[in-house]
């Protein structure tokens, strides 16, 4: 049996919508709901360490100047490609429902006829879908892949779309403030980018290309609940219950197609069943070495959730330090499943990086706790 191909990341390319947007100015872009300024907005700010952001709203009118998938579709062409064979893209929202967010990505790129592939989920999309390109070119089933993640939260975090909520259970909201917390809190936690990557078989000559060593995804679904969702709610027994099965005026009553996540149920599990339990296993399976990593670019939400990220390594015996990570969240805020590929693109961009450094890459997801690790070589 033949050794699978090499797979090296030949070209990178990222994309961040419009001007950046400070703290003050978030509200104004989104727009409130019932007119009243949010109470959390403040007090999530305080926590998560980001300064500005990016969306595509437009921020005097509020309504986008990109879908989705233009906008993944931006960062594909920022490639600069000769050739698409396969192309396989994630995001956690997509534009619509049904066709998949690829061929619609696809659609917009105007490429001729390839194999395309979308991946769901929220932070991991992304990098399942860079899977899908790696394995595509590892097995020789493609030449020339290319992987996508993009996010527009912004679309799903408009003031607007809780109003109806808000007319239909104010009572109720206004008893327990707790349950507008929780999707108010993400209002101010995500944001918009995209980034592309070209996987190729072998290194272009007279650049800097990053060999993709190994992927590694894990799911911790057997063990814990839902916990960040959209398109369903919990009952009062912990139940998730799709949108599918609420009658459509309950689907507005509750904002059941917004964004939300049961913060303690996160706080408490996070970064044991993403980082901890997962990395521990694959210390032991690749005898990874913690001297051997040169870059640690790990997907954080939010600045709050470091120490415990520090604590998780360390306990490890795996403590990485601070000169070696690279995050850009203060400066282009949680991109969800776009967020690792801006991070690469930005290291790569920095000149900071080279040959034979090790990046190990961390990516974790709340939906119902995954996580993935990648590991990279510059060469």
């Amino acid at each position: 049996m033949s050794e699978p191909n090499q797979a090296f990341i030949t070209r990178i390319a990222s994309v961040l919508p419009n001007e950046p947007v400070g703290s003050d100015a978030m509200e104004d872009v989104l727009g409130c709901v019932g007119g009243e300024r949010s109470r959390a907005r403040r007090i999530v700010l305080r926590s998560n360490g980001i300064r500005t952001r990016h969306y595509v709203l437009d921020p005097v009118s509020g309504e986008p100047r990109q879908t989705n998938a233009q906008l993944a579709a931006e960062a594909v062409r920022a490639l600069d490609a000769d050739e698409i064979d396969c192309l396989a893209c994630g995001t956690s929202l997509p534009d619509q429902l049904m066709p998949n967010h690829a061929v619609m990505v696809h659609g917009e790129l105007g490429i001729p006829a390839c194999e395309v592939v979308a991946t769901a989920g929220i932070c991991l999309s992304g990098t399942t879908a860079l899977k899908y390109a790696w394995m595509a070119v590892r097995s020789g089933e493609a030449r020339h892949a290319v992987a996508s993640a993009s996010e527009v939260a912004s679309m799903m975090m408009r003031g607007r779309n809780f109003e109806a909520e808000r007319e239909a259970r104010v009572a109720e909201l206004e008893a327990h403030p707790e349950l507008a917390f929780e999707k108010d809190f993400l209002r101010w936690m995500l944001s918009d980018g995209a980034g592309a990557v070209m996987i190729e078989s072998s290194p272009r000559e007279g650049q800097l290309n990053l060999r993709l060593d190994w992927i590694e995804l894990s799911s911790q679904a057997h063990e814990l609940p839902v916990c960040m969702y959209a398109g369903g709610d919990k009952d009062e027994g912990g139940n998730f219950r799709g949108w599918l099965d609420f009658p459509a005026a309950e689907r507005a009553a509750h904002s059941l197609l917004a964004v939300k996540q049961d913060v303690r149920l996160l706080n408490a599990n996070v970064v044991e069943y993403t980082l901890r339990r997962p990395l521990e296993a694959i210390i032991e399976r690749r005898g990874l070495a913690v001297d051997a990593i040169d870059w640690f670019l790990p997907h954080m939400s939010s600045e709050y959730f470091r120490p415990g990220i520090e604590a998780a390594l360390a306990s490890l015996d795996f403590a990485i330090a601070g000169e070696r990570w690279f995050t850009n969240l203060a400066e282009c805020g949680n991109t969800g499943s776009a967020s690792i590929y801006i991070m690469l693109d930005q290291l790569v961009k920095s000149g900071r990086l080279a040959r034979g450094q090790k990046i190990l890459c961390f990516v974790p997801e709340s939906g119902r706790f995954s996580s993935g690790f990648f590991h990279l070589t510059v060469v």
